[in-house]
Formats: C-alpha cells, sequence, structure tokens
C-alpha cells in the first residue's frame, strides 16, 4: 500500500482512516449483496469503473416538528464533495452483522442511527430506529472530481423528530434548517452559481424526482402512505 500511501498523502487523517477500515456493503442492481470492499476502493472512478463496483447507502432526511428540513454542509476535509450543502446526513451501512439485516431495511436504519451520532451529535434516544421510514431506493453514479465519484444504491430515509444537534467538524462544515421557500432560494442560488453555493448530486436528484410531493406527506403525517420500496429507481443528473 506505499504507493496508495505516498498518493494520498495530503488526506485528512479521520477521514484517510475511516477511507481504508470502513468496509462497504457491496450490491447488484437488484440490491441483492455480492460481497464487501473498503470505501477507499469504493470511491476511486477508476474501480468503480473497471470492476462497476456498487455500493448499498443511505440519506437520511429529518424534519423538526415545524416540518423544516435540517441540511448539513460537508467538512472541507471530506474527500468526496467537500463543502457542499446536502440533507441531513448521507452515509453507507458497513459489512456486519448489525447493518446487514434486510428485512424492513433494518440494518440501514441502524446505520442511521451510528451516522447522525457520529457526524452531527444526534443522541440514538433521539432518533430511535422504528421512527425512520425508509420511501424508497435510488440507484445512480456522479464524479467528484478526476479521482474520487459514488456509484450508490441509496435508501431514502425519513424521520420527523426534535433533536439536539452538535456537528463533529470533522465531518460537518455547517448545519441549518430549511423550510419549503428556503430550499428553493437555495436551489436558485446554486442553479445560478451565486458565493459557490454547491448541492450534492444525490440531494439534487431527490429533490428533483421526490422532496417536494415526500413533503407534502411530512406535513400531513401520512408518510407511511408515500414508501415505495421495491422499486429502485435509476437516476440521472439533470
Amino acid at each position: 500500500m506505499g504507493d496508495v500511501a505516498a498518493a494520498d498523502s495530503a488526506m485528512d487523517a479521520v477521514q484517510r482512516r475511516l477511507m481504508f477500515e470502513d468496509e462497504c456493503i457491496l450490491v447488484d442492481e437488484n440490491d441483492h449483496v455480492v460481497g464487501h470492499e473498503s470505501k477507499y476502493n469504493c470511491h476511486l472512478m477508476e474501480k468503480i469503473e473497471s470492476l462497476n463496483l456498487l455500493h448499498r447507502a443511505f440519506s437520511v432526511f429529518l424534519f423538526n416538528s415545524k416540518y423544516e428540513l435540517l441540511l448539513q454542509q460537508r467538512s472541507a476535509t471530506k474527500v468526496t464533495f467537500p463543502l457542499v450543502w446536502t440533507n441531513t446526513c448521507c452515509s453507507h451501512p458497513l459489512y456486519r452483522d448489525s447493518e446487514l439485516i434486510d428485512e424492513n431495511a433494518l440494518g440501514v436504519r441502524n446505520a442511521a442511527q451510528r451516522k447522525l451520532l457520529d457526524e452531527l451529535g444526534i443522541p440514538a434516544e433521539d432518533v430511535p430506529v422504528d421512527q425512520f421510514v425508509p420511501l424508497g431506493r435510488m440507484l445512480y453514479k456522479a464524479p467528484s472530481d478526476g479521482k474520487w465519484g459514488e456509484h450508490e444504491l441509496d435508501y431514502l430515509l425519513f424521520i420527523v423528530r426534535d433533536v439536539s444537534v452538535h456537528p463533529n467538524p470533522d465531518e460537518v462544515q455547517d448545519v441549518k434548517y430549511v423550510n419549503r421557500d428556503e430550499l428553493k432560494e437555495l436551489l436558485r442560488k446554486a442553479d445560478a452559481g451565486e458565493g459557490g453555493l454547491k448541492l450534492s448530486p444525490w440531494f439534487r436528484l431527490v429533490v428533483d424526482n421526490f422532496l417536494f410531493k415526500w413533503w407534502d406527506h411530512v406535513e400531513k403525517g401520512t408518510i407511511k402512505e408515500a414508501a415505495d420500496m421495491k422499486t429502485i429507481h435509476k437516476l440521472t443528473e439533470k
């Protein structure tokens, strides 16, 4: 691994440790587990393209009791998509027993609870696993720069809870709650390139395809009616 170490010597120490210690769950396009691979290899575009590596992921959308959505800005030290704004939490279930449970997406929900604590300091008791509602799955590919990128089968998890937030600076640069109009203004600024504002590609895919109609269900208390976990939506950026 000497050449790898030399090539990535500038990588933040925390991010580097996670890149090599975390084992992501490899799946096929039907979301069947086919193996595992390091987070590092799963995010190298060379490996994604040559080996068609596809890993399982999740995206949490957490709303408070005022039905405002919690957003985060990824830290400057993130290897993929640094400083972009995105949904509440985006990460991967790991290749471990507690996060491989397929029934009712329990493994993914366990992972979401773990990462909300890790990234945002949200205590587990604030986000009980049974309160996450899996609404759907999407498959997408997105390069971050010439070297890094994403190829994920992403579980979309919604939850409505009032929580205490204490962001981890290794993971998160900033956080904010937004209502619909404030999110639309963020979208406008991102489209116009104002102030260098950027949104993550997976967040943009959810916004463009699902978010606002699902937000209606959040406000009506009918979010479970919107769930469709049978379909895997294969999406590309517009």
